[in-house]
């Protein structure tokens, strides 16, 4: 019998984290992806009155194929299939019309650029995060409707009593003197 304690290798297994995390990142994106597809045909289906291919006396109207469209998630960018209806318009609760990005990273390039990150410098993070590109001035027009509520709340009347605490003090170093 052998002892193979004595010269086994330090090393057997080597993790590429950088491989493992854009693998992960890959299967999290498909699977929003994928989610978020579901609940489009599954709200679909209940404007129509009837699932795909289903025959029932209760549909309201028919199907008539699918658009695609784009939508940045903090996953990353994903594609929807959109479907569309004969009669109808079809309206979704999950995605507001002409919205392009989740309001999550909306909120995100926000607070970024209230936080003091430029507006260019705000573009190259959005594109080291979810791989495209938010121009300057997407990220001034969302600032500037946080300004009005800014501006709203900087104007409000100060009403009612505001318990406070000042502190004020001086330092100095003991070899100063």
């Amino acid at each position: 019998m052998r002892d193979y304690t004595a010269k086994s290798p330090k090393k057997v297994i080597q993790i590429n984290h950088e491989e493992l995390r854009d693998h992960l990142s890959s299967i999290v994106t498909d699977t929003v992806e994928e989610v978020l597809n579901k609940v489009l045909d599954s709200e679909a289906d209940e404007m129509v009155g009837a699932a795909r291919y289903e025959r029932s006396s209760d549909r309201q109207d028919y199907r008539c194929g699918s658009y695609t469209r784009k939508l940045q998630t903090k996953a990353g960018e994903v594609t929807l299939k959109v479907p569309k209806l004969r009669e109808q318009r079809f309206q979704t609760a999950v995605i507001e019309r002409y919205r392009r990005r989740e309001s999550s990273v909306e909120e995100a390039l926000v607070e970024m650029y209230l936080a003091g990150v430029s507006t260019r410098r705000v573009a190259d993070i959005t594109e080291a995060l979810w791989d495209t590109r938010v121009s300057s001035a997407t990220v001034s027009k969302l600032n500037c409707s946080v300004y009005e509520h800014i501006e709203k709340w900087r104007n409000r009347p100060i009403e009612g009593e505001f318990p406070y605490v000042y502190l004020d003090g001086v330092s100095l170093k003991r070899s100063w003197g």
